[in-house]
């Protein structure tokens, strides 16, 4: 961290120290959104859609100073710092998972449903599935490993399966009860390709927490 930015949390606690980077509020989303690929200005509040301009101008200084993220030709990237922020993020999905009161028909970014997919991917997933999912200008291409998932931005073309559609009503037709083929009849979503494939393939994630995420620490 920035020796000359203002400590948050005066420990030598690794987490505090961690927090003292990120620890205000937006930088856990900034990050999210970097996550599968750089993006300009523009691009980051379309994914945070309440954030002013002032305060995510702000966040992204700050994040610079902190060795966090960087700009490149192609906007705002992760550094080493940032990248190695994912495994974070996805146990605070799982953590989510925990807590009442959560409303998927809240805005959902692309970005934010890719990292809850890989979160509460089943274990019992087979290895190489795929398919693409595309949300406006975000495209990305999933590979399922063995009760993991992989995803790549970009790439969507030549897919077994696409699934097109708002970040909110593809997150539905991953964790809702209504078939892809309803969801599709209705508008919400454009399925192309193989849609036995696509049904298959979101049968595989869950928003009911699983065991395996619950054993940290117990003895």
């Amino acid at each position: 961290m920035n020796k000359d930015a203002k400590l948050r949390y005066d420990e030598g606690c690794l987490g505090a120290h961690a927090l003292n980077a990120v620890g205000d509020r937006w930088a856990f989303l900034i990050l999210r959104e970097l996550t599968f690929a750089p993006k300009r200005f523009g691009q980051l509040r379309a994914g945070m859609p309440r954030i002013t301009a002032a305060i995510l101008s702000a966040r992204l200084r700050e994040m610079e100073s902190a060795g966090i993220i960087a700009q490149g030709e192609d906007g705002y990237e992760m550094r080493r710092a940032g990248h190695a922020f994912l495994p974070v993020l996805q146990a605070l999905c799982r953590f989510a998972l925990l807590l009442p009161g959560h409303d998927p028909r809240r805005f959902i970014s692309p970005s934010a449903l890719m990292i809850s997919m890989t979160s509460c991917i089943l274990p019992e997933a087979p290895a190489g599935l795929e398919g693409g999912f595309v949300m406006g200008d975000e495209s990305f291409l999933l590979t399922t490993g063995q009760g993991a998932l992989g995803v790549r931005a970009g790439g969507a073309e030549g897919a077994l399966f696409t699934l097109e559609g708002t970040a909110n009503h593809l997150a539905a037709a991953v964790y809702g009860t209504a078939p892809i083929a309803l969801l599709e009849r209705e508008g919400f979503l454009r399925c192309t390709g193989d849609r036995e494939a696509a049904q298959r393939f979101t049968s595989f994630f869950s928003l009911i927490p699983q065991d395996e995420h619950l054993q940290i620490g117990a003895r």
